[in-house]
């Protein structure tokens, strides 16, 4: 099993380093759950709430952004250009030092 680290700015500023296992099919957002970071998920990682809304820090090269994506980044609330669903960005061994922030709630 390969472990990787992901660094995640939480709404107060402060930085976290998780573990986040490779092998186990998880997508970002369910990192955050694992740790109890304050992200609701509320539609289980179909993309269509965005309450799991990170902004990419780090300079990674992250899957395509899908149409279900786009489309809800569209109505979210506090876009950026750097805006991504956390439930859409599947672990993978090359997001090891991977760098985001939590969007602000909604």
């Amino acid at each position: 099993m390969q472990d990787i680290t992901i660094t995640v700015i939480d709404r107060e500023g402060v930085a976290h380093a998780l573990e986040a296992p490779t092998d186990m099919n998880l997508n970002l957002m369910e990192v955050f759950k694992m740790y109890e970071l304050p992200v609701e998920g509320t539609c289980g990682g179909m993309a269509m709430c965005a309450s799991c809304q990170c902004y990419v820090v780090s300079d990674h090269k992250l899957n395509e952004m899908g149409y279900d994506e786009e489309a809800m980044l569209s109505e979210a609330f506090y876009v950026e250009n750097n805006s991504r669903l956390g439930c859409q960005i599947p672990i993978t061994p090359d997001l090891n030092g991977l760098e985001v922030k939590l969007a602000p709630e909604s």
